[in-house]
């Protein structure tokens, strides 16, 4: 059985690993996607101010800019900067010649792009004579950049291609079939395991900008970012619960559903890991709800807060949008409600969590004499440990402590951290990342008591 859990978080930890490197490539650039989603709905002949000029935008920015944005980002990832320069130029290998964005193909040419130029520079690291390292340098990247497009242009864009149109045949049979509810089944318990930024920027998102540049929106967009699931559960347990639960029950709808913080709201659900069937039967109410009344977004609402939502809604199609958020949400309240409704509290949770990783990390020694960097770290680095890094950063700094905490993704820890605070399901990507720092592992990163653990034990 200890072999079976091993093998299993071992899986575990590599998909979140492959997600991560997917939404990686995706999240720098969310930025980029918005714009071109305002531009659409501004500008588009069916769009809130139309305007034949200015649409002329949006047809380069969605088959040029944004997959060479993504392929830039893949190969930098990959291959440093000269990496991201030689993943651009790869990726106009399955750009050109498609009337399709080419999303899926950046992703594969941009770190393919970065790969072969790292490799190139281990082989020839110290090789070259003295003097011409610009010359090889640049050549190599040229002559490097040139050969993978070709690769791209002749044998990956076809395959892309062909791949997406057996792809779109398969989403349009379960639309017409109407089976996508049935999703919720593998997206609202994925995101639970922190897959979520995998599942939206790796695979709806592409699907939707697709389908977006046809009809105009698309529901894909939807499908993930809903908040409704998450904030039936926190009325729940704000309802229901007792104690520290219900008294953090609040605090965290606002972050959810206002901030679009979702990971706020996965700890009360793996308290009660039953829960996962109110956020199935949210997401499968909500998304039966989106296609009756033909709701879909232009782009992807990033993060998923409900003025995002509203924000990414096409011309006339707001109340759908709300109608679906609103029966997810009374779904999933019903259901959770059912099994948190007299269960009790459990109010010493996050206290006895902290009181044991402060323990025990006192007793193997991990308590570092000098501690001058704390680092709070989830999986994109962007949200939940942005939130958990300002509260315990002002903690600090009215304790008088001489101490920079900064918030992170996993795979960005930087090697003088003293200190890590991630989720527990991070904690082997932390360990493997950084393995000298101490590291406390939490369950949720706003209003967690073991920042105040933390903050007693570094005065002492």
């Amino acid at each position: 059985m200890e072999n079976v859990l091993k093998t299993s978080g071992s899986s575990k930890s590599g998909v979140q690993r492959f997600g991560r490197f997917l939404s990686g490539m995706v999240m720098p650039n969310i930025g980029a996607f918005i714009a071109w989603g305002i531009i659409t709905a501004l500008f588009i002949p069916t769009g809130w101010t139309p305007n034949e000029s200015l649409s002329k935008l949006v047809g380069p920015m969605i088959i040029y800019l944004l997959p060479l944005l993504i392929a830039y980002t893949g190969g930098k990832l990959v291959g440093g900067g000269r990496g991201a320069v030689v993943g651009a130029v790869a990726a106009m290998g399955v750009i050109v010649g498609v009337d399709i964005p080419m999303f899926i193909g950046a992703m594969i040419m941009g770190p393919l792009g970065g790969f072969v130029i790292k490799k190139w520079d281990d082989a020839v690291e110290g090789k070259i004579p003295a003097g011409f390292e610009m010359l090889v340098s640049n050549f190599s990247a040229g002559i490097l950049g040139m050969l993978v497009a070709l690769f791209g242009f002749v044998a990956i864009g076809p395959v892309v291609v062909a791949l997406n149109n057996v792809l779109k045949v398969g989403v349009e049979g379960i639309v017409n079939a109407g089976l996508l509810p049935l999703t919720s089944l593998f997206i609202e318990p994925g995101k639970i395991l922190f897959l979520n930024n995998a599942m939206n920027h790796g695979v709806l998102g592409p699907l939707g900008i697709q389908q977006a540049t046809e009809a105009g929106k698309s529901i894909f967009f939807l499908l993930e970012t809903n908040p409704g699931p998450g904030l039936g559960i926190l009325l729940a347990y704000w309802v229901f619960a007792k104690g520290m639960v219900k008294q953090s029950a609040p605090t965290s709808i606002i972050i959810h559903f206002l901030g679009g913080i979702h990971e706020i709201y996965f700890p009360y659900v793996l308290m009660r890991p039953i829960l996962v069937l109110a956020v199935i039967a949210g997401g499968m109410s909500g998304v039966f709800t989106f296609g009756l009344l033909d709701a879909g977004l232009i782009a992807t609402p990033s993060p998923g807060s409900i003025f995002a939502l509203m924000a990414m809604a096409p011309k006339g199609g707001l109340l759908p949008v709300l109608a679906g958020v609103l029966v997810s949400t009374v779904v999933s309240f019903l259901v959770a409600s059912f099994f948190i409704k007299g269960k009790g509290g459990d109010d010493d949770l996050d206290q006895a969590r902290a009181a044991v990783s402060s323990m025990k990390a006192e007793a193997k020694g991990q308590v570092k004499t000098f501690v001058r960097k704390i680092v709070v770290a989830c999986d994109a680095g962007m949200g939940s440990s942005a939130m958990g890094a300002t509260t315990l950063r002002k903690k600090v700094k009215n304790a008088g402590l001489d101490i920079e905490v900064v918030n992170t993704s996993i795979e960005d820890i930087p090697a003088d951290a003293d200190i890590v605070i991630t989720h527990l399901n991070l904690a082997d990507r932390a360990k493997a990342k950084v393995a000298s720092a101490e590291l406390i592992t939490i369950d949720q990163f706003v209003g967690n008591p073991i920042y105040d653990s933390l903050v007693e034990r570094l005065k002492k």
